[in-house]
């Protein structure tokens, strides 16, 4: 299969299935002399680990990184640096359960990438979904942590906003909030309704979608590129890639539809000698360039499509029949998808940062 590598100067590789040995990825493009260490990964990949709660899959995976290749020890601090070199990350599958597919082996999972995969290559990976299952994601998560080391100096968060119809007070938004609930979630008031509604939708055997929105701070004004180097046109590819997403907004993205041109634009003043706006509408970015305000994107995942209730889809012969899909799957999987689109904005930012520097100093 082709199209497994993101990124020009900043290139992120992923392979492995969700059912094979391993998955993993290489980051070809990262500079020299970075510090680095399998811990800092880990604790980005933490984040997004299934089995934390009974919120997500009960799948057990350590998604423990090992650091293969492209570092080499510091002799001052013991510690390891990055040499230039490709960095091969590796997360081992320890907890597959492939027989929880066995009874629909033959039959295509609405909603899923079954059908599709058939259909262009005439073979596919039922367990799991094989290359098209959200665990991939992983290997995203690991590379994006290597990507923040190239931004040191970008702050990158996310945060669930909605849930099923269910959005947020933005006047109650606290970050802080986001590390003490299992929603990444800014609203502590939205988190407690939404434990009531998640066990519902839970218990009911079916799923619900999310909104994710992702923002990254300290971004100086120049990165990105007229015309099809834009830097939100490079972000939503990068959202879009996410499993399950089905759209993606910059700013206020579709809302600036109904907006006036008073409105919308981002009026500036001159605020001890600099530039500043007064709003921020366009989400950091103008011309496909960044402009030094803080980043705004929000996606938007659909519902889960591996549910316990039945429904109605063909065979690979080309016969009806019903499907129930057995096994462990998160009710909302959006939630797990905060951490990826943190890492999938770093690895854009990473790689519009190496892209600019080369280009004008």
């Amino acid at each position: 299969m082709s199209h497994n590598t993101f990124g020009h100067l900043f290139r992120v590789t992923t392979f492995g299935e969700s059912h094979g040995l391993a998955i993993g990825a290489v980051v070809d493009g990262c500079p020299p002399n970075l510090k680095i260490s399998a811990e800092e990964i880990q604790s980005f990949l933490d984040k997004r680990k299934p089995g934390q709660n009974r919120f997500t899959t009960q799948r057990q995976e350590a998604d423990a990184v090992k650091i293969l290749s492209g570092v080499f020890e510091d002799e001052r601090t013991g510690g390891l640096r990055t040499t230039g070199t490709p960095i091969a990350l590796l997360i081992e599958n320890t907890d597959q359960r492939s027989k929880d597919y066995a009874e629909i082996r033959d039959k295509f999972r609405p909603g899923h990438a079954d059908f599709t995969y058939q259909s262009k290559y005439g073979i596919r990976d039922y367990r799991g979904g094989g290359r098209s299952s959200a665990r991939e994601t992983a290997c995203r998560v690991a590379a994006g942590a290597v990507a923040r080391l190239v931004i040191s100096q970008v702050k990158v968060r996310g945060a669930l906003v909605q849930m099923g119809p269910h959005k947020i007070d933005r006047k109650n938004w606290d970050w802080s909030e986001v590390e003490r609930n299992p929603f990444f979630c800014p609203d502590a008031e939205a988190a407690r309704k939404w434990e009531a509604y998640l066990d519902g939708v839970r218990k009911a055997g079916s799923s619900c979608g999310a909104v994710i929105e992702v923002t990254a701070s300290g971004v100086p004004a120049g990165w990105g590129a007229p015309l099809y180097g834009k830097l939100d046109a490079e972000l939503a590819s990068a959202l879009m890639s996410i499993n399950a997403v089905k759209g993606v907004e910059i700013g206020d993205g579709f809302a600036s539809a109904a907006l006036s041109g008073e409105e919308n634009a981002d009026e500036i003043r001159m605020h001890h000698g600099k530039p500043e706006f007064q709003s921020n509408h366009a989400g950091g970015i103008l011309g496909g360039i960044s402009s030094g305000q803080d980043l705004v994107a929000r996606f938007a995942v659909k519902p889960t499509s591996s549910i316990l209730n039945t429904r109605k889809t063909v065979t690979k012969d080309g016969e009806n029949a019903d499907i129930i899909t057995k096994g462990r799957h998160d009710p909302c999987v959006g939630i797990r998808a905060v951490p990826v689109g943190e890492a999938m904005m770093a690895i854009v930012l990473a790689d519009a940062f190496l892209r600019h520097r080369g280009q004008v100093g």
